[in-house]
């Protein structure tokens, strides 16, 4: 890869091997930014590895990186951010889930703007196809009472596809460890500092092959913490920087 990308787009990936090839042909088929696509998986033995570097070949927007983080999502996402050079980053899974011709609208949003900007599943326009019927139920709920708690610019807060400012990202850093919960704890942070998030309807397709690595029950008290924390008042990225702190001493982190 050469060149600023004005788009970094990240992809944590588990053991998919050869399924991720149609998601990465659909998602450069369909970027039309300047961009860097940084898939990151967990261990150098995982056989989504030697896939992504055999596309990489022909690709030189494409990259494969190993997680330093600690294994599971949060930390690849984490880990791809960190290493992110474009001003935009969209998060996006590689089950084929999301709708990768949605993901140069969202940069814009951004570039316009916006801290966070979301693809829906909840707002008009926007539809869930498949998928777990409990974990939709709930992502719904929590998705539209903090649309309307909290004035949360977006219906669909636990959504992982979702682009970031760069800059907000790094300035009040990411929290989670473990889960996809790092959708809703930036949109919280976001709603806490009272900045701008967007969205645009979003159709979720439940996805063809593979096994979901969601665990509903296990993440659930995640999520739920940076609910309540999106229905407080007002901070500052001082503040929000402060109570992380004071958290991970409170942990031993």
């Amino acid at each position: 890869m050469s060149g600023d990308p004005r788009l970094s787009v990240i992809m944590p990936a588990y053991h998919e091997g050869a399924l991720i090839t149609d998601v990465l042909d659909r998602l450069f088929e369909s970027i039309q930014l300047p961009c860097e696509v940084l898939v990151i998986v967990d261990y150098a033995s995982d056989p989504t590895v030697d896939v992504v570097e055999v596309y990489a070949d022909k690709e030189p927007r494409l990259a494969c990186l190993i997680n330093a983080y600690g294994p599971g999502p949060a930390n690849a996402i984490r880990f791809g951010m960190d290493a992110a050079r474009g001003d935009v980053i969209v998060v996006t899974m590689a089950d084929g889930s999301d709708d990768a011709r949605q993901i140069d609208d969202l940069a814009c949003l951004v570039e316009r703007g916006v801290a966070v900007a979301a693809a829906s599943r909840y707002m008009a326009g926007g539809q869930q196809v498949g998928g777990p019927l409990v974990k939709g139920l709930l992502s719904k709920s929590a998705g539209r009472s903090l649309h309307v708690l909290a004035r949360a610019g977006t219906r669909d807060a636990t959504n992982s596809f979702k682009a970031y400012s760069a800059a907000f990202a790094r300035s009040v850093g990411i929290d989670s460890r473990h889960g996809f919960e790092i959708g809703i704890e930036l949109t919280a942070k976001a709603t806490r500092l009272r900045l701008p998030v967007a969205e645009i309807p979003t159709v979720w397709l439940d996805r063809p092959a593979g096994v979901s690595s969601f665990q509903l029950l296990r993440w659930i008290p995640r999520y739920l913490r940076w609910y309540w924390f999106a229905l407080g008042p007002r901070l500052s990225v001082d503040q929000i920087r402060a109570r992380a702190r004071a958290r991970s001493r409170v942990l031993g982190g």
